[in-house]
């Protein structure tokens, strides 16, 4: 992705509203992306494994992963 996006709304992309619909790709306060940095770990079957809020340090998602 090159260019700025929707991530919220009508017009968010249908890659971002397709992981905010995932039952773990939820948010805990409501569905909607708060700030910039949310990170959503996906596996290799295209699944969303576990969403991560933007004031997680991008190490602890590597402990997630189980690849």
């Amino acid at each position: 992705m090159f260019s700025k996006i929707e991530v919220n709304g009508d017009g968010a992309h249908p890659l971002w509203k397709w992981m905010k619909e995932q039952p773990k790709g939820r948010g805990t306060l409501g569905n909607a992306i708060k700030w910039n940095f949310t990170k959503f770990l996906i596996n290799r079957e295209g699944q969303v494994v576990k969403r991560y809020s933007p004031m997680e340090d991008p190490y602890v998602t590597s402990r997630d992963n189980p690849h």
